[in-house]
């Protein structure tokens, strides 16, 4: 018999008990470096980094002397836009009172409504492609065109349905000041307040939500950590990159659904630098608004993971350990839900017809299931933890009304299992362009969705 912390443990795995353990010793590890500098005078803090700096350039080094203390006017923001016209004009309102227009760039990617008139009038910088070549080729051409690498120190890769909080920048940039930070992964919260939305539209937001809540806080902000660096994404949605490796990374290479995973792993693979968060680098994006858009776009990300790790050979360092435990645990946990819903059935017909025990190929088959697994230790092990962590994403994003929809997010990830799960033999057996078609947009209100606790996007 299985017992039902076994099942809470392949479920939810030892990813989130690791890294949030680890993201734990960062936060102390954060108090007492705070501690520590208003101790020392500001003398001892200049000449530390002086020194950093020196041992940087030392002869055989292959990392370049990086700037520290960026500020606004060394970003670039670059937009990669394909028949955006419903979100791209607030999308820019959010980001041009931030920025300067002059340093936000837009590709229109093939675009055939108003998407580039849009960006004209909001005063930025445009040039289209002829046809639609996809997200990372439009980010290629952007990157070309623009002579972005020359111009700048820093880049933004922002989703043109993607509005950055006020406290972005001021949260981001100082996570540059290490040298060896080469890229800065942004916060992602879903605008799940617009009132358009339909009861499926909502459903996909608060599971989203929730999704990114659990991820960013007990994954991301743990794998971020400066002494044990590795994460598997830099999401494309709104995140920093310094120019400097820009020219090591292949942003668009042939074969990929989507770039963000691929630039990640060529950070880590190439030993270009380390990866920061924090979750104060806000930006709210819009999530499919039907649950067809969204097995659509949940297809493209799962594949676009599968293909990376297929082009990129594991190595020996942290970020193909860090790999390899997430990966082992996606898979144990996808086919353990996948099947949650047929071992349920088979547990539970007896209870509801006590002749079906008669039948010899049925009265096998719960012979078999229930010898390992019971109707309690799932309701223990998956249920009960599933509610539980609602629960806390309720407390952290102080909304009951994630209560509402608790009893469908088990369902939703019995889903994503199965997207998963079918993804992979894809990554070996198709190859895809890149070319996009973004999920269905709807009309972005300001007043609808109003900044609040922080919680991939394309």
């Amino acid at each position: 018999m299985i017992p039902w912390w076994v099942l809470a443990i392949a479920v939810f795995g030892a990813n989130f008990t690791l890294w949030g353990l680890i993201g734990l010793l960062r936060v102390l590890d954060g108090w007492h470096g705070s501690l520590r500098t208003r101790m020392r005078p500001r003398k001892a803090v200049v000449t530390d980094l002086q020194a950093h700096r020196e041992k940087k350039a030392e002869p055989g080094r292959h990392r370049l002397r990086r700037a520290t203390n960026l500020k606004l006017t060394d970003v670039a923001v670059l937009i990669a836009a394909h028949d955006e016209e419903l979100v791209i004009r607030e999308s820019l309102r959010a980001i041009t009172a931030l920025i300067p227009p002059k340093q936000v760039h837009v590709v229109s990617d093939g675009s055939s409504d108003r998407t580039v008139e849009f960006a004209r009038r909001a005063g930025v910088n445009v040039i289209s492609t002829e046809e639609n070549v996809g997200k990372a080729g439009a980010l290629q051409v952007g990157i070309r065109r623009f002579r972005l690498v020359r111009r700048f120190r820093l880049v933004m890769l922002l989703d043109a349905d993607t509005r950055v909080e006020p406290g972005y920048f001021g949260a981001a940039l100082p996570l540059f000041d290490d040298p060896d930070v080469v890229a800065v992964a942004g916060c992602v919260r879903t605008s799940w307040r617009d009132r358009s939305l339909s009861f499926s539209g909502r459903l996909v937001a608060f599971h989203r939500q929730r999704i990114y809540s659990m991820t960013q806080y007990l994954l991301k902000f743990g794998q971020t950590w400066r002494h044990v660096n590795a994460t598997h994404i830099v999401p494309g949605f709104a995140s920093l990159y310094r120019t400097d490796v820009l020219p090591n990374i292949e942003v668009n290479p042939p074969g990929l659904v989507i770039e963000d995973f691929n630039m990640t792993f060529e950070v880590y693979q190439k030993r270009l630098g380390k990866v920061g968060f924090t979750p104060t680098a806000v930006a709210e994006t819009q999530d499919p608004g039907t649950m067809r858009d969204y097995v659509r776009q949940s297809k493209r990300w799962s594949l676009g993971l599968w293909q990376t790790v297929r082009r990129h050979p594991p190595k020996p360092n942290l970020f193909t350990a860090m790999l390899s435990l997430l990966l082992l645990e996606l898979l144990t946990s996808s086919i353990m839900l996948v099947l949650l819903p047929l071992v349920l059935l088979v547990l539970l017909v007896p209870e509801l017809a006590g002749g079906a025990l008669a039948v010899p190929w049925f009265a096998g088959t719960y012979e078999a299931v229930s010898g390992y697994l019971t109707i309690p230790a799932l309701l223990l092990g998956i249920v009960l933890p599933d509610l539980l962590l609602t629960c806390v994403v309720t407390l952290i994003q102080r909304q009951p009304r994630f209560l509402l929809y608790a009893w469908l997010f088990l369902p939703l990830r019995v889903l994503d299992s199965a997207i998963a799960l079918s993804s992979l033999p894809l990554a070996w057996w198709s190859s895809s362009n890149g070319r996009w078609s973004s999920p269905r947009r709807h009309s972005i209100d300001p007043a609808a969705d109003t900044p609040g606790v922080d919680a991939r996007v394309g």
